[in-house]
């Protein structure tokens, strides 16, 4: 490929615009524009391709709605009811608030579908509980708290799974059954890592709960507690589709945050919406970045030329996915996920799917890897979150997060070579694949 090739003087636009600071989104539009101008095509491709794929994609109005269900449950003080609720169950052990925030994020992850919105909801809440009268470093309240995060797009709903479907073509229903035992996975691994840490550095045992307080905290937290469930059963009920469960999901966050809690007020539902569209918007505009961008890819026959390279190297199907995990893990530490998701994992679908990977069992591996990205240096986002809401060294947050990287690195290897972890549920419900 030639340095005046039209594709390079493109993807040199994309990296030389993002390294000075233009959002991605827009460095892949302005890569997309100059490809078209220099190939000689018409440069309205590049809006059209926006428009038709937008436009045409019911599936993405689950985005901004999971995103606004998130922020109502934070505004709406559902999680510190489920926070209590934890507390009630797993606050008793050695290291119990540390387990509390690993068992809160299993559970909002049922609610919101989004990693930074468990970390920027509840994670000053829980970083400051840990913290407090000096329990737990602050480096190491922030660590758990951003390993715990990840675990929110792995377990359903999850906006990256909705993502992967819209570049696969794949089920989404079956993609968030498929990631409900990966997710249970990930959890156990976090609360051994916590209680191996907690023995290790004489971490304190909580509180006890009295008895007489289970019933009180157990009904504050019932209506919280059965959001995952309506959703996920009017999902696989066949009631509603993922899109209008995410609908059902912000309808029934509001209701409960102000009809049941009361505690949700008009300036915090204002503020919600408002911080929802600036989150829509952001995400809305990397799809429509990697929708004119994939035009590019496509009309350079990438996705092909990769095929045929790895099919040269005559990788088998194992080989394949240890090669995706390596790039993806890689990839994770450089750039953000939902980049990885909209440009890359579009090139590695087609081979997948000529070697016979199951198509949910690749996107469950894919986004697993993508959320270890987001803890992992130099760019793991959600490390920058939590250091800032501790105020704890990002040196000293990112040494105390490693344990928990080599725990969730050797639960993707097991996910990614024994299928059915993944494949289990879904075949239950009726998967064919």
């Amino acid at each position: 490929m030639s340095l005046y090739d039209p594709f390079a003087l493109a993807l040199v636009a994309l990296l030389g615009l993002s390294v000075l600071g233009l959002p991605i989104g827009l460095a892949m539009i302005t890569g997309s524009i100059i490809y078209l101008g220099l190939s000689g095509q018409d440069m309205s491709i590049a809006a059209e391709q926006v428009l038709n794929g937008l436009n045409g994609s019911y599936v993405l109005l689950a985005v901004p709605l999971f995103i606004f269900s998130a922020g109502l449950m934070t505004a709406g003080s559902l999680t510190d009811r489920l926070m209590r609720f934890c507390n009630l169950l797993v606050g008793r052990m050695r290291g119990g608030l540390g387990h509390v925030n690993v068992v809160q994020s299993v559970i909002f992850a049922g609610m919101s579908g989004s990693a930074i919105a468990d970390a920027a909801g509840s994670g000053k809440v829980q970083i400051d509980l840990m913290t407090r009268g000096g329990a737990y470093p602050a480096s190491y309240a922030a660590a758990l708290t951003a390993v715990t995060a990840v675990i929110g797009p792995i377990i359903p709903p999850s906006i990256p799974m909705v993502l992967y479907a819209l570049v696969a073509d794949a089920s989404i229903g079956y993609l968030f059954l498929g990631g409900v035992v990966p997710g249970f996975l990930m959890a156990l691994a976090q609360m051994g890592i916590n209680s191996w840490m907690a023995h290790r550095h004489g971490f304190p045992i909580s509180e006890r709960v009295p008895l007489r307080e289970f019933p009180r905290l157990t009904l504050e937290a019932t209506p919280a507690l059965l959001m995952p469930v309506i959703l996920l059963g009017g999902i696989y009920g066949g009631v509603m589709t993922p899109t209008e469960a995410a609908a059902v999901a912000a309808a029934y966050a509001f209701l409960v945050a102000a009809l049941f809690y009361r505690s949700l007020t008009l300036r915090q539902t204002y503020t919600a919406v408002v911080e929802s569209a600036r989150s829509t918007a952001a995400i809305g505009m990397l799809i429509a970045g990697a929708l004119a961008f994939n035009y590019v890819v496509t009309s350079e026959n990438v996705p092909e030329t990769v095929r045929g390279m790895l099919a040269g190297w005559e990788m088998s199907q194992w080989q394949f996915l240890l090669a995706v995990n390596l790039i993806l893990l890689v990839l994770g530490c450089l750039m953000e996920g939902s980049t990885i998701l909209l440009v890359v994992v579009p090139v590695l679908v087609p081979t997948a799917k000529a070697l016979g990977v199951d198509p949910v069992h690749f996107g469950v591996v894919v986004v697993v890897n993508i959320m270890i990205g987001l803890i992992t240096p130099p760019y793991g986002l959600l490390l920058f979150i939590v250091a800032k809401l501790s105020e704890a060294p990002l040196a000293a947050v990112v040494r105390d997060t490693i344990p928990f990287i080599l725990a969730m690195a050797a639960a993707l290897m097991l996910i990614t070579y024994v299928p059915e972890l993944v494949l289990w549920l879904p075949r239950q419900l009726g998967y064919q694949g």
